[in-house]
């Protein structure tokens, strides 16, 4: 495969893996049970415990195991054929999907922070009508 087609999959396959790691350990829908994870990974007594379940309050962490996972399941490899590809490609993966995630963060606080000024503007507008 070309090395054209290669960066194209890298970066197209990296959005999911994004998505799925931010989903996982931020988004409100698995709340509960990032929760539980966050509570066990201080709380475990063996190491191997604490460090289970704090992958899944970790969007870099948890996005090493959704890499691998795509990896096994896509087959994709970058630059060489074999293991090294496997191995090029899955931090290569990890890293994309990361920076993916950090603008995502990024714009996100942009968005609450518009949010709240425009929250904070409409009491503003009540007080003076009720005034």
């Amino acid at each position: 495969m070309e090395l054209s087609q290669q960066i194209t999959q890298l970066f197209i396959l990296a959005i999911p893996i994004a998505c799925i790691a931010w989903t996982v350990t931020r988004e409100e829908i698995f709340k509960e049970q990032r929760e539980f994870c966050i509570e066990k990974s201080k709380s475990c007594k063996t190491m191997f415990q604490r460090k289970f379940f704090y992958l899944f309050t970790c969007e870099y962490c948890f996005s090493h195991y959704v890499t691998i996972l795509f990896l096994f399941i896509t087959k994709f490899h970058l630059l060489y054929e074999g293991w090294r590809g496997y191995l090029i490609s899955g931090f290569a993966l990890v890293w994309v999907a990361n920076v993916y995630m950090s603008i995502f963060g990024f714009i996100r606080v942009g968005m609450k922070k518009e949010k709240m000024d425009a929250d904070i503007e409409e009491l503003k507008l009540k007080r003076e009508k009720e005034k």
